[in-house]
């Protein structure tokens, strides 16, 4: 929930809720908004698939095997995406891609990872673009396991169209690169990391 809120409101939105452990204790959390991918969404339901693809993005960029807080950067080609030149030349590892659309009636997430990053996002605890390495104890053998339901799509230099120059993020990727000849799509996040 912290995420959704993260990626839908803006900076100076919050959300506000209680829950009741099972001890009986009550719990207050607030969550405040910082991309505005949907800022809106507080007074409405999120019906447009534009908005609900790029909220599954973000979401899905900021999903991590291991559970620990890394930070990253997200970009794509919305403004709600923009990044400034110190966050770009702070954040110059691209790990990945990830799109799709986790409120269709029948929701998919995809991710990539770009070759040269993986090592970095490893190294950080971050698995869920290329997928997390697992070794049988038994064989030895290494299998790759995606991130519950994100498909892992391969290199995102297979799978996505050309960098953008200036924010270095995919701009689009094939929808469904199982299947040939499938259409690409433009709602796409990518994550970088620090050096």
């Amino acid at each position: 929930m912290r995420y959704v809120v993260s990626c839908a409101l803006r900076p100076n939105q919050s959300f506000s809720f209680s829950w009741t452990d099972s001890s009986g204790a009550v719990h207050a959390e607030t969550y405040r908004g910082d991309l505005a991918i949907a800022d809106w969404w507080v007074y409405g339901p999120l019906n447009d698939p534009f908005y609900q693809r790029h909220m599954s993005a973000c979401l899905a960029a900021r999903t991590n095997w291991y559970g620990v807080s890394v930070l990253i950067s997200l970009r794509s080609n919305q403004p709600f995406m923009a990044s400034a030149a110190t966050e770009r030349s702070s954040y110059t590892v691209r790990e990945g891609a990830f799109w799709g659309n986790l409120f269709s009636s029948t929701p998919y997430m995809r991710s990539c990872y770009s070759p040269a990053g993986v090592d970095r996002a490893r190294a950080l605890k971050r698995d869920c673009a290329a997928g997390h390495l697992n070794v049988d104890p038994g064989s030895g053998a290494t299998t790759t396991q995606a991130c519950g339901p994100i498909a892992i799509a391969g290199s995102c230099d297979t799978v996505c169209s050309v960098v953008n120059a200036d924010g270095g993020y995919y701009s689009q990727c094939l929808d469904n690169p199982a299947i040939p000849g499938t259409a690409r799509t433009d709602m796409v996040v990518t994550s970088f990391l620090p050096p």
